[in-house]
């Protein structure tokens, strides 16, 4: 595998690469924009961090990328769903600098309330004033806290030990969180209109984008103090700018800016305001921080190419990683059911349900369908599927994609179904698990059990005396042997449904001499695939 390193990544956390033979590993910093277009193509990974923007550009010219491994939690360089159409899995490190962007914001807010930065250009002038910088306390203050996540409970746990009153607004925390971090969960417009420090700590996309514009500044408290140490464009510069000119927004700190280096001049006029404790995006940038990110997109890239699970894929549907040892058999399971059923099928598909049918039913079986999917869609497109970018091409080909669940299962523990409809026809497929090995149970209306195998051959005929003897027959005459047989069949002389598992392949002139020899209403030669889980799924099998 080829990886090329675009930014400033730890070399250091970069060591389980360079020591990985199946690995070449390329620092190339500096490149334009040209430059990267006219390299990438020859790259199966790319590590960057926020200095390079991974478009649409990018991607179309990076014929080989599989991974684009984001050193660091932000992904807003990075277009996700243009990588997901083109089947690239997005990896980020969303714990290497947590701690380093918490500390950092308690860093700035102090720094602002005792005037350490003015007070200390003020001294190494030669200047002894202390009257001008006098500060402020945090004990006591009402402290807003937007955002819960990762990084926001880490202020959130700092901010209660300088004594603040600390709301918090998010929608995706549970109250039991907020109640354990010691926290009053709020609205939006409660933390504006309540408290003296406002901070942020939400990703930055379409729903958080100037989240806090000149609306959200008019219900503020006249001497608020805002911060903003999550990304660039959560708060609008300009609003910002505006209300601490007027004297509305008393003063605060910024780490993260809309333009990387800045440009406009209101946001340099901001930069250059005293009342302004501003850094160029230092939140992440300490040393054990970017150790951190670097070993943990590392881990991924290795994972991916031991086929283990991947953690921090942003655009894989996965389960908690705490059942992946549960679930692993099951994606097996769901991959060998829909490469059997779907061989099954000559007409456009144009829906398939996925059953989940027992215990499995309590837990997110999401990860199982798209891994089924993508099982189906590779044996029908030439570009590869993978759960990446397999609803997305579900979704271009018109098929409509379904999801059932029930606890109860009537004969087994645990039951996956596919059932895939186009152009008037229907193909059931049943499978569950014997001993963690994959059995089909149930084909159409007929119950069946077998574990399929790489050769087999499937039928359809009316029941009667010699037939089995027939087909055994000319199998023989052709040097191909059976290895197991199983047979389903409602009635006598009605309808049977005939599965052999083979050792060789059924050519088509067997399977025609077959078909004629026996007045098959169906025969059909299947040929299963040798590791059937299509890498980027995360299951590791």
């Amino acid at each position: 595998m080829k990886i090329i390193v675009t930014d400033e990544v730890s070399a250091e956390g970069l060591a389980l690469l360079t020591q990985e033979p199946r690995i070449q590993l390329d620092v190339r910093l500096g490149l334009s924009k040209e430059e990267l277009l006219a390299v990438i193509g020859d790259y199966d990974a790319i590590i960057t961090r926020s200095g390079t923007t991974v478009d649409k550009a990018l991607l179309d010219a990076a014929k080989k990328l599989k991974i684009v491994a984001r050193a660091g939690v932000g992904i807003d360089n990075v277009d996700v769903d243009y990588a997901s159409s083109k089947g690239v899995i997005v990896v980020n490190a969303p714990f290497g600098n947590t701690n380093s962007a918490a500390e950092h914001t308690m860093a700035l807010l102090l720094a602002f309330c005792r005037n350490v930065t003015v007070a200390n250009s003020s001294l190494k002038t030669g200047e002894w004033k202390r009257a001008p910088f006098t500060g402020y306390e945090l004990k006591g203050k009402v402290a807003g806290v937007i955002g819960l996540g990762k990084v926001g409970s880490r202020v959130a746990t700092r901010l209660k030990a300088f004594e603040c009153e600390v709301l918090a607004c998010d929608p995706y925390i549970a109250v039991k969180r907020a109640h354990d971090l010691g926290v009053k969960l709020v609205s939006h417009d409660e933390i504006y209109k309540n408290c003296d420090i406002i901070t942020v700590h939400t990703p930055l996309n379409d729903e958080t984008r100037n989240m806090i514009g000149p609306r959200e500044f008019g219900l503020m408290k006249t001497g608020v103090i805002i911060l903003n140490v999550a990304r660039g464009g959560i708060i609008s510069e300009q609003a910002l700018l505006d209300n601490l000119l007027s004297g509305k927004v008393i003063g605060g700190a910024v780490d993260v800016w809309s333009e990387e280096p800045p440009k406009s001049e209101h946001i340099k006029q901001l930069i250059a305001d005293k009342r302004m404790v501003v850094t160029p995006h230092l939140g992440a940038n300490t040393f054990e921080a970017q150790v951190n990110v670097a070993i943990d997109v590392s881990k991924e890239i290795i994972n991916y190419l031991d086929d283990q699970p991947l953690e921090n894929a942003v655009n894989i549907p996965r389960f908690d990683m705490a059942l992946m040892d549960q679930m692993r058999p099951f994606l097996n399971l769901m991959s060998v059911i829909c490469d059997f059923g779907i061989q099954l099928v000559d007409n456009n598909l144009e829906k398939v349900s996925f059953g989940f049918a027992g215990s499995i039913a309590h837990y997110d079986c999401t990860p199982l369908a798209v891994c089924g999917l993508s099982t189906l869609l590779n044996r029908m497109v030439d570009q590869d599927v993978n759960m990446v970018n397999a609803t997305l091409i579900a979704e271009q080909m018109g098929i409509v994609v379904e999801e059932n669940k029930t606890t109860h299962a009537d004969a087994f523990s645990n039951v996956i179904t596919m059932i895939i409809e186009g152009q008037g026809k229907r193909r059931l497929v049943s499978g569950t698990l014997f001993e963690g090995v994959p059995r089909i149970v149930r084909l159409r209306d007929y119950s069946m059990d077998f574990a399929p195998e790489e050769h087999m051959l499937l039928l359809n005929y009316v029941d009667r005396p010699g037939i089995i003897g027939k087909i055994g027959t000319i199998l023989g005459q052709h040097d191909i042997n059976i290895a197991s047989m199983n047979l389903g069949r409602r009635e006598r002389k009605g309808e049977a449904m005939l599965v052999l598992s083979l050792d060789s392949a059924v050519p088509a002139n067997v399977s025609d001499e077959i078909r004629s020899a026996i007045e098959a209403t169906f025969i059909k030669a299947l040929h299963m695939r040798v590791g059937l889980c299509t890498r980027g799924c995360g299951c590791g099998i």
